[in-house]
């Protein structure tokens, strides 16, 4: 008599184990094939084309994730070697573009734009030996907090190499810190212009037409600079840079937008080392009031914590 083969019932027999892992694998199958099946896929191994407009099985996506993250970190060492080269090769270009006397001026509208827009600027032009002044048109008082807003720039001047000599805050009612609010700029214009011829600056970096925010104060200083440029007011040899603005991608992706900042022509650009990075990030975190949550993720992601381009009027 033919006896039925049995499937022994301990769990370590190597027939039990191989069993099971058929039995695993079968239920994994079927509910991929019922996901798929669900979302009008065709079935695992049913032969069936799929178009190419149509989107991936959610398994096939999560291997494409993986691909793409692996991809990342192969690309990333290379990333960061061609940061490093191109900053000490382009370090040198600037410093003939700027001549070696220059005596630049920082115009900001709020405390924290100059660690928040302006610290690969600053930090350049400390690497390049250049003594800065700084000038910010506001105390930032729209949610009145201005006393305090002012100690933090002074310390966060501090650590980006600026001496408090050298820095001025106008708190006048004439420049509210206000989005709503657009500033004269023909008194933006006086001021600005009495600032320079003061402290003898020939070279003036501040925001352009777009802001990189869009934020009216900041697009005011780029209208009153331009009007001193435009109408001859300026000292003869001052050179005027602004910060380029760029879309919202670009801004929020850190060091991946370098590519992109060297395949677009800018007159000067500054491209921080990690070192200096570190540095950038302690001047903004001396803005304490202003660190909410959603600026400690600027902080993090932001592209001009690490990369500032700019063009000459």
């Amino acid at each position: 008599m033919c006896r039925e083969a049995t499937v022994p019932a301990h769990p370590r027999h190597p027939t039990f184990q191989a069993s099971r892992r058929r039995s695993c694998l079968a239920g994994r199958t079927a509910t991929r094939n019922a996901i798929c099946a669900e979302r009008g896929f065709p079935r695992a191994g049913s032969g069936a084309p799929v178009p190419v407009t149509q989107a991936l099985c959610p398994s096939d996506g999560m291997e494409a994730v993986g691909v793409v993250c692996v991809a990342v970190a192969l690309l990333a060492p290379g990333i960061f070697w061609a940061w490093h080269f191109l900053e000490r090769m382009k370090s040198q270009v600037q410093a003939g573009l700027l001549g070696s006397g220059s005596r630049a001026l920082l115009v900001i509208a709020h405390p924290d734009d100059e660690a928040m827009f302006f610290a690969p600027t600053l930090l350049g032009l400390a690497r390049l030996r250049h003594p800065v002044f700084l000038l910010c048109f506001s105390a930032g008082n729209y949610y009145n907090q201005g006393e305090i807003r002012k100690k933090e720039l002074l310390q966060s001047c501090d650590v980006l190499g600026i001496p408090p000599t050298n820095v001025m805050i106008i708190d006048s009612r004439d420049f509210p810190d206000d989005p709503g609010v657009e500033w004269d700029t023909e008194h933006v214009a006086s001021v600005l212009l009495q600032h320079i011829e003061v402290n003898d600056i020939n070279l003036v970096v501040t925001f352009d037409a777009g802001g990189v925010s869009g934020h009216r104060n900041h697009v005011a200083l780029y209208a009153a600079v331009r009007t001193l440029h435009s109408e001859g007011k300026l000292p003869e040899g001052c050179t005027v840079l602004t910060l380029q603005s760029v879309n919202v991608l670009r801004k929020y992706i850190a060091l991946l937008d370098l590519p992109f900042s060297l395949l677009h022509a800018g007159d000067v650009r500054f491209v921080l080392t990690s070192k200096e990075v570190t540095q950038a990030k302690r001047a903004m975190s001396c803005h304490r009031s202003q660190l909410l949550w959603f600026r400690r993720l600027y902080v993090l992601f932001s592209r001009y914590l690490k990369i500032n381009s700019l063009h000459a009027l």
